[in-house]
């Protein structure tokens, strides 16, 4: 007990706006990741073909590329919570309307939808860390940020859940584009959420200049931080947005039931990251991050290789087992990866840091989904494609294993404790 009470104790010293910011984050990725569960189903079950499904959600990634990287320089010295308002407005409501668009078979408009919603989720992500780092305690800065990510695997385990149990009460109601317009339309709740956020923000510069000065920032730091992240990115965009199409392809797992695979997966990962602050204090960055990425990528060749025997009739358990230790293992890292990413950057580079972690990761998307389309017209197995993000995930974890190795050189520290100077935060 008192183990679970001082990790807990170190949650509640979070400050009050930043457990709002949480909150309607839940909200914002509520949204998001039914999305990410159900729309590939959604698109098949109107007629649309799998590489189309990929395609549609590419171009959500497309905007948020875009428009990131100016969003890193816009943000330095601005007031972050209007951000934060237009992302709630923009987000469910270009959600509601792409799952129209879908009923109505015009790929054009979910296109353009998905384009849009891509602004407002990127207001949102990017603007996120740096505001934790600015408004928060150092002391807590871990906790804050584990449970800023944890949003995204505990919203995936409820919704998961919601639509595994509704869809077998009903099927003929609850099918793929209702769940997702209901959830859409609870993302609206993050508005009053936001708007009933309080901080100071009055020291901010608005208005003034924009820091487009590159010389303002620490490139050769921030190359070396994107660089794990560009890599891991980029074989993720091969395998976690289409893995849903992979189980009902290869193995002919449905949606309802992957829901609930899903929705498991993601309640180990919400309750794994928990911990990590605790375990990167008591064992070190190279344990929290290079450790839990190893036996991730592990499970995650083992679950691709079950194509190959896709015939046997325990292939799609032996998926599905890998499936989920692999999810937990490669995401709990998440924050931690973060947390040492703005650290080793500086406290100067945090909102391009944030900025180009973001753009990295919808462009890497946006790259392999694209590539992924490609390679399923030409025919090309599930499992191959997934190798490729086997070779880059063991890249970028060889990377972070030198990131480590400097950013002790250079504090003293591997993470178990952090002397947070100025430099840093």
């Amino acid at each position: 007990m008192s183990f679970l009470s001082g990790i807990l104790s170190k949650y509640k010293k979070i400050e009050k706006h930043i457990r709002y910011l949480i909150v309607a984050e839940f909200f914002i990725q509520l949204v998001n990741t039914t999305f990410f569960m159900l729309f590939n189903y959604h698109m098949t079950a109107q007629g649309f073909l799998d590489y189309e499904a990929t395609r549609a959600f590419a171009w959500r990634f497309c905007m948020v590329l875009v428009l990131s990287f100016p969003l890193g320089f816009i943000l330095k010295k601005r007031r972050l919570k209007p951000f934060f308002v237009m992302a709630s407005i923009i987000v469910p409501t270009t959600a509601l309307f792409v799952v129209w668009a879908v009923y109505q078979k015009n790929l054009s408009l979910i296109y353009s939808g998905m384009f849009v919603w891509g602004i407002g989720f990127a207001f949102f992500q990017v603007s996120g860390l740096p505001f934790i780092l600015r408004y928060s305690d150092k002391e807590t800065h871990s906790e804050s940020i584990s449970l800023f990510f944890q949003m995204w695997p505990v919203t995936i385990f409820l919704s998961g859940i919601i639509y595994a149990v509704l869809s077998r009460v009903s099927p003929n109601i609850f099918d793929e584009g209702t769940m997702l317009g209901c959830f859409s339309a609870l993302g609206f709740l993050a508005i009053p959420i936001i708007l009933s956020m309080r901080v100071d923000e009055s020291k901010m510069n608005e208005g003034k200049e924009l820091s487009l000065n590159v010389r303002n920032y620490d490139w050769g730091r921030i190359l070396k931080v994107v660089t794990p992240t560009l890599l891991i990115a980029i074989g993720a965009g091969f395998t976690i947005p289409v893995i849903n199409l992979f189980f009902e392809s290869v193995h002919g797992i449905p949606s309802e039931s992957f829901a609930i695979y899903g929705a498991a997966t993601y309640g180990l990962v919400a309750f794994g990251m928990t911990f990590m602050p605790f375990i990167r204090r008591k064992f070190g960055y190279g344990t929290a991050i290079t450790l839990f990425q190893s036996l991730a990528v592990a499970a995650l060749f083992f679950l691709a290789a079950t194509e190959w025997i896709k015939h046997w009739e325990i292939a799609a358990g032996i998926a599905v087992f890998f499936y989920i230790i692999r999810q937990p293992l490669m995401n709990v890292a998440g924050p931690m990866t973060s947390e040492l990413s703005m650290y080793y950057a500086g406290k100067r580079n945090h909102e391009i840091i944030a900025a180009l972690n973001s753009s990295i990761w919808s462009g890497s998307w946006l790259f392999s989904m694209s590539m992924f389309s490609r390679l399923r017209e030409w025919g090309i197995p599930y499992v191959n494609i997934f190798m490729i993000t086997v070779a880059l995930y063991i890249v970028g974890i060889l990377w972070y294993v030198y990131l480590i190795r400097d950013y002790k050189k250079r504090t003293g520290s591997d993470g178990r404790e952090i002397e947070l100077s100025e430099e840093l935060v």
